[in-house]
C-alpha cells in the first residue's frame, strides 16, 4: 500500500523543503497558464462549463508538478474550484442548488472506504508488531543462499505492500537486513541486491489489492457501470503480472548482483537466529490476524454474498476500534492526506465527464482503426514516463479520467474501459530515480545504492511492464 507521494519522497532524502515565496509564486503562475489555455482560445466543441473544467485540470496539473503546495491541498484546491466555477445554480453547468455536491460526492463513496478499512489493518499490523513478527518468521525460512535470501526478502516485501505502507514496508524490512548489511563489504553485490530487490518488490507489490496504491483507487473509482471491477476481479487482473514482474525483477537481480556470491556460515544464521528470538503471537495479533482474513476473505468474495464493499469496510474500522486495538490518536494519525487525494481525482473526473471535457478530448484523437491494446501499453509508457517525474497519483489523476474516455470510445472495446486497469498498474513500475517513490528514496538515503543502480533496475522493469501487464489483462477480462 503506498504512503506518501513524491513529496514524501523528496522528505525522506532530506531535499524538500517549504517556501512561502516559492507556493505563491508557482499558484500564481500555473493559475495564469490555466486561464490563457483554458479561456483564451475558443475551442470549437467544447462548452462553457467544459472550458472552466479545462481549466481547473490545467491548474491542478501544474500544482500536482511543480509541488508548490501538498499534493493533497491541490486536490483539495481544485474540488473548491469546481464547486465555486461550476456549482451556481442556473449557471453555465448547475442547474438546481445541490448540483454542486457531485463534485464533494467521492469522499463518501465506497472506494474511500475501501482505503479507510484497509488503513485501519495496516495500522493494526504495524501497532502490534503483527508485521515484524510475520516478516521475521518468513525471511527466516529463506536464509541459508543469497538469491533465495533475495527471494524470500522480495516475497515478504511484496506481500505487506499489498496492504501496509510500502514506505514502512520497505524501512522495516530494509532495519531486519541492517545485521547482514554490517558483515559485507560495502557496496558489494549482496546489499545491492537486497536494498534494490525491497525497493522494487515495495512498490511493485501495491499492484495486487485496490487498496494497494492510491493509482489502483483512482481507476477502480473511475471505472463504473459495465466497467466497474470489484476487489476479487482487480487482484486477478492485477496479482499474476505483479509476480511475474517480481520474479523478472529477481532474475535481473541475481544475474547482476549475485552471480557466485555465497554467504559464510555466520550470515546464513543471521534471520533464523532473528526469527526465533521474536515472541509468539499475542491476543491482540491474533484478533488482528481474525479482522485481517474475515475483512479480505469478504472483499474477495462479494460478487457471491452481495454485500456493499462500504459494509464490509465497516468490519475492521468497528472490531479495531471497539477491541482497543486502535485508539482515537491512531485514528487520526491515519493518512488522511492519502483519502484526499485520491477524492480530488476523483471529482476531476466527474467534472470531466459531466461537462463534456473528456468527451471533447477524446473527439481530438486520432483514435480511428487504433488497436486498444497499442493505445494502453502507449498509456502504461507515458504513465511511467510521468510517474518518474511527479508523484504517481497526480499522474493517474490526469491520465485516467481521458484514458477511460478514450477506450469507452473504441469500438473494438464495445464501451467496456476496463482495460485501463493496466494503465493504473504501470504507475507503481515508475522507479527509476531515488525520488520516484518513497522506497526507492529509503534505499538510497540509506547509503546502500547509487542513482545508477535505481536507473537500470527501473528502466528494465519500467520497459517490460506495459506490455506484460496489458498482455494478461486483455487474457483475464476475455473471462471475467
Amino acid at each position: 500500500m503506498l504512503h506518501g507521494s513524491r513529496n514524501e519522497a523528496q522528505r525522506l532524502l532530506g531535499l524538500f523543503e517549504f517556501s512561502h515565496v516559492r507556493a505563491i509564486v508557482t499558484t500564481a503562475c500555473c493559475l495564469a497558464a490555466a486561464a490563457a489555455v483554458a479561456f483564451w482560445p475558443a475551442y470549437e466543441g467544447l462548452s462553457e462549463a467544459g472550458h472552466r473544467a479545462l481549466f481547473v485540470l490545467i491548474f491542478a496539473a501544474g500544482m500536482w508538478v511543480t509541488e508548490a503546495i501538498p499534493a493533497f491541498a491541490t486536490s483539495l484546491l481544485a474540488i473548491g474550484s469546481l464547486i465555486a466555477l461550476l456549482g451556481k445554480p442556473d449557471g453555465v453547468y448547475a442547474v438546481d442548488a445541490k448540483d454542486w455536491e457531485q463534485f464533494i460526492a467521492p469522499w463518501g463513496s465506497p472506494l474511500i472506504w475501501l482505503f479507510f478499512g484497509g488503513f485501519c489493518l495496516a495500522a493494526s499490523a504495524e501497532k502490534t508488531g503483527l508485521d515484524r513478527w510475520l516478516a521475521a518468521r518468513a525471511l527466516g525460512l529463506f536464509g541459508q543462499r543469497p538469491a533465495m535470501l533475495l527471494l524470500g526478502v522480495m516475497l515478504v516485501t511484496a506481500v505487506l505492500s499489498m496492504f501496509v505502507s510500502n514506505t514502512a514496508t520497505a524501512t522495516l524490512v530494509l532495519a531486519m537486513l541492517t545485521p547482514l548489511f554490517a558483515s559485507r563489504p560495502s557496496g558489494d553485490g549482496v546489499t545491492k541486491a537486497l536494498a534494490l530487490g525491497v525497493a522494487m518488490a515495495a512498490n511493485l507489490g501495491g499492484m495486487g489489492t485496490v487498496i494497494g496504491t492510491p493509482p489502483n483507487a483512482i481507476a477502480a473509482g473511475l471505472l463504473t457501470g459495465p466497467s466497474s471491477v470489484n476487489f476479487a476481479e482487480w487482484m486477478l487482473i492485477a496479482t499474476p503480472p505483479a509476480l511475474v514482474l517480481i520474479a523478472a525483477a529477481w532474475g535481473y537481480l541475481v544475474l547482476t548482483q549475485l552471480r557466485g556470491v555465497a554467504f559464510s556460515d555466520h550470515e546464513g544464521l543471521l534471520f533464523h537466529a532473528g526469527a526465533a528470538a521474536d515472541p509468539v503471537p499475542k491476543l491482540k495479533q491474533l484478533v488482528v490476524v481474525g479482522t485481517f482474513i474475515v475483512t479480505v476473505g469478504l472483499w474477495i468474495t462479494s460478487p457471491w454474498h452481495g454485500l456493499p464493499t462500504t459494509l464490509i469496510s465497516i468490519v475492521p474500522i468497528t472490531a479495531l476500534t471497539t477491541s482497543g486495538i486502535l485508539t482515537a490518536d491512531d485514528i487520526r494519525s491515519l493518512p488522511w492526506d492519502i483519502l484526499l487525494l485520491i477524492t480530488g481525482g476523483l471529482s476531476l473526473g466527474v467534472a470531466m465527464d459531466k461537462t463534456g471535457l473528456a468527451e471533447w478530448a477524446v473527439g481530438l484523437l486520432p483514435i480511428d482503426g487504433l488497436a486498444p491494446m497499442a493505445l494502453v501499453i502507449g498509456f502504461g509508457y507515458a504513465t511511467i514516463l510521468m510517474s518518474n517525474l511527479m508523484s504517481n497519483t497526480a499522474t493517474s489523476n490526469l491520465v485516467l479520467p481521458i484514458a477511460i474516455a478514450v477506450l469507452e470510445a473504441l469500438p473494438a472495446t464495445g464501451g467496456n474501459a476496463r482495460l485501463a486497469v493496466p494503465i493504473a498498474l504501470a504507475a507503481s513500475a515508475a522507479m527509476c530515480l531515488p525520488i520516484s517513490t518513497p522506497p526507492n528514496a529509503i534505499v538510497y538515503g540509506a547509503g546502500y545504492l547509487k542513482v545508477k543502480d535505481l536507473l537500470f533496475a527501473g528502466l528494465f522493469i519500467g520497459l517490460i511492464a506495459p506490455p506484460l501487464v496489458t498482455l494478461w489483462a486483455w487474457f483475464a477480462l476475455g473471462w471475467l
